[in-house]
């Protein structure tokens, strides 16, 4: 299947590269005819600073932003997003004058939670919410509901690739959209036309990789 990779460039910045693979896949919540590739913007060091550079160059800068929650191991570049705001004076309200960058857990009933040891991180702090892949938004929903349970307010929401625009009022900060993958479309499992034409699925996806059938 890797050999079907086809590369996307960021628009705005040529350095910005986006892997993507035609066929027919599975997310948690739909189907979808791309799977969306993040693995280099995630890991690599090059990469990673590019997107970071390239988000945060898109959010207002008089955003408050104390800490940054990253899903879909997007560690790599919410430590980069951290340096970036750093770097470009965005005020943030942590008395030592840095950003936090931290990670949710998942229990054994699939509930997103943070240990205590990380609840000071998210209580009373301005929360950028940063995914690697929002399809139909669900996860950024269930995400906005535990920072709220947890006392945190969600300032901006980054996605280094989005298919949607706007959730609960929030514009999605993003460094590709669908705009820029040529035919790319998102199904719901009843309405998947793949599916009605037997066509079986190629992997199972998500904001971490894909597994294949």
């Amino acid at each position: 299947m890797e050999s079907r990779v086809m590369k996307f460039y960021a628009k705005d910045d040529h350095t910005v590269v986006l892997r993507a693979i035609h066929g027919h896949f599975a997310t948690s919540h739909s189907h979808v005819n791309y799977y969306i590739d993040v693995t280099g913007l995630r890991t690599r060091c090059s990469e990673a600073t590019a997107v970071a550079k390239n988000l945060v160059g898109k959010i207002v800068n008089t955003t408050v932003i104390d800490t940054i929650v990253c899903m879909d191991g997007c560690e790599v570049v919410g430590a980069y997003m951290a340096s970036e705001l750093e770097a470009r004076d965005f005020v943030s309200t942590n008395s030592h004058e840095t950003v936090y960058v931290i990670t949710p857990e998942f229990n054994s009933n699939n509930q997103m939670i943070f240990r205590d040891n990380l609840a000071p991180s998210i209580r009373n702090k301005h929360v950028l919410l940063l995914l690697a892949s929002t399809t139909t938004g669900q996860t950024i929903n269930r995400s906005l509901e535990c920072i709220r349970y947890y006392g945190g307010t969600v300032t901006a929401i980054c996605s280094l690739f989005s298919a949607v625009d706007v959730i609960q009022g929030f514009p999605i900060v993003s460094a590709f959209t669908v705009r820029d993958i040529p035919g790319y479309q998102a199904y719901e499992f009843e309405n998947c036309p793949f599916c009605k034409n037997g066509e079986k699925l190629d992997a199972f996806v998500n904001g971490y990789g894909y597994s294949k059938l």
